[in-house]
């Protein structure tokens, strides 16, 4: 065990891991010191939300269905805006995402995106160096200092005088930071990642006209929102920045969020900047919010797409409310990456990307994210057409209207072997890829990450617990499913160059689909096996 670095070491602060001299000029004892002030002053209560979202499943698993909720009427009805957007957050027609590796930051800031998510959280396998590393990348890269060498092409990246605006997502509630002890206990992974970001790059970022702006994932209830907006409130203080500085757009991707967005701006209306639709873990947590109802067995993964009336009910509320509080509407991922060597694929998967744009630019979105810097012109294009000015928060969206049937409403389609053995398959080569630290997988020409991921392992769950009827007149088993895992397993190890991971990826796989009840994030377990 070592002490931060720093000649102050913060107090009741340990390192497990002997940090690299690069990494040393992040983990100082003040931004360590600031770090552990918020974990103090914010963790009981974090524990505590956590608390609360297992006896909230627990009453979903007794029966009861999401819904509105009656304390909160007053904040629906009510008349009330979130605070002015600053001005380079007018316009985010296009936001590229990807993990925080060094010659990512700088291609996704020079892709000709309007935003880049720099993500620690689900295109982030989260090992010590990549989270750290991840800071000293995003330190370097407001310092505008940042380059990378790539002796085999011979080529040196560095950013262009002009480059996409920066938002950091941190890690989830849910997750812990093991390498970092406060007074003893693992430090919570979402407040490690803002804490280490907000202290070594806020005042930088203000400087230069910008701020600190943030995605927050994973919120399942506004009480978490209010959460988030104390943080961010106790920051500005101990930063000395002015109240609402910090700028948050929060992805609705769980079932009981989308319930409660209006709720979810007010209680961050002074950092707010709008809400996105997180649509893959939107899918993922439907089927683990009713994972006791048999009712709502999905169809194959393939089916449940943007079109289905439950995901258009999500995303149509999502602008409504968003557009009537003066906030941005966010659209989902383009999950598709263009494919050499094939131009009529190719084009096949850009024509999928351009129908997912139009469809959500003339919903009225304010902008939309792809994960590839390939598709960044093509998202643009079809905003340029469709959106000529910064945003569209003037489109009311008044049609819409909205119930809890709507948002409950069974995906149709049918459920096969090969929809089962595509989740096996997908599933243990993502999960196997991240416990080789890389948590952004180009797979069958989609990118995955470990949204797509737990959609694959949750649908295999769901099948099993419910016996689910295939097409083929077959029922889906424990026994069968976990042979499935095995053989799998057994032919993508003999096909890797090199060593591989799929026994251990095999093996959490399998405790994951056969668990009694569906785990809550297959990270947590999976967190176990990275250094």
């Amino acid at each position: 065990m070592v002490t931060a670095s720093s000649d102050a070491p913060a107090r009741g602060v340990a390192l497990l891991v002997e940090p690299s001299p690069s990494q040393a000029g992040i983990l100082t004892g003040p931004a360590l010191g600031f770090v552990a002030d918020l974990v103090r002053a914010f963790g009981p209560q974090r524990q505590q939300l956590l608390e609360a979202r297992l006896a909230q499943q627990a009453c979903f698993d007794q029966g009861e269905l999401p819904d509105f909720l009656p304390e909160t009427a007053a904040i629906r009805a009510g008349d009330w805006k979130v605070a002015p957007l600053p001005a380079d957050l007018l316009d985010r027609r296009v936001e590229i995402t990807g993990p925080v590796d060094r010659k990512m930051i700088i291609n996704a800031m020079n892709s000709g995106a309007s935003c880049f998510m720099a993500d620690f959280e689900d295109s982030n396998s989260p090992t010590w160096d990549n989270c750290v590393d991840g800071q000293v990348n995003l330190r370097d890269a407001v310092a505008r200092t940042i380059r990378f060498e790539d002796p085999a092409r011979g080529k040196v990246y560095a950013l262009q005088p002009r480059t996409a605006v920066l938002l950091v997502r941190p890690r989830g509630l849910h997750l812990v930071e093991k390498h970092v002890l406060i007074d003893g206990e693992p430090a919570p992974a979402c407040l490690f990642d803002l804490g280490l970001f907000l202290f070594h790059n806020a005042r930088a970022l203000v400087e230069r006209g910008s701020g600190p702006y943030f995605y927050l994932p994973k919120l399942q209830h506004y009480r978490e929102a209010r959460w988030w907006d104390d943080v961010f409130f106790s920051a500005e203080r101990a930063l000395g920045l002015p109240a609402g500085t910090i700028k948050a757009t929060v992805l609705i991707e769980t079932l009981p969020a989308a319930f409660q967005m209006d709720e979810i701006l007010y209680s961050l209306r002074a950092h707010v900047a709008g809400l996105n639709c997180g649509r893959w873990d939107y899918i993922f947590s439907t089927i683990k919010t009713m994972q006791a109802h048999p009712d709502h067995v999905l169809p194959d993964r393939s089916q449940v797409g943007m079109t289905q009336p439950f995901m258009a009910a999500y995303t149509s509320l999502v602008i409504r409310t968003c557009h009537y509080r003066g906030a941005h509407a966010m659209g989902g991922m383009a999950a598709q990456i263009p494919i050499k060597g094939d131009p009529v694929a190719n084009e096949a998967a850009l024509d999928k990307v351009r129908q997912d744009k139009q469809r959500e630019v003339q919903a009225g979105h304010d902008g939309t994210w792809v994960a590839h810097p390939g598709l960044v012109p093509v998202a643009r294009a079809i905003f340029d057409e469709h959106m000529p000015g910064p945003n569209q928060l003037y489109v009311a969206r008044e049609d819409v209207h909205v119930t809890a049937a709507d948002l409950l409403a069974v995906p149709t389609g049918t459920r096969s072997w090969r929809g089962v053995v595509w989740n096996a398959r997908v599933g243990l080569q993502y999960l196997e890829a991240w416990l080789r630290g890389n948590g952004c997988v180009p797979l069958y020409d989609l990118m995955e990450d470990a949204a797509t991921a737990e959609i694959s392992r949750a649908q295999l769950w769901q099948q099993v617990r419910h016996g689910a009827l295939l097409e083929d007149g077959s029922t889906v088993t424990a026994e069968r499913v976990v042979a499935l895992i095995r053989e799998e397993a057994s032919l993508l190890s003999a096909r890797a160059e090199g060593e591989d991971r799929f026994a251990d990826a095999a093996d959490i796989f399998e405790s994951l689909v056969t668990a009694p009840t569906c785990p809550d994030f297959l990270t947590i377990p999976a967190y176990d096996f990275l250094s």
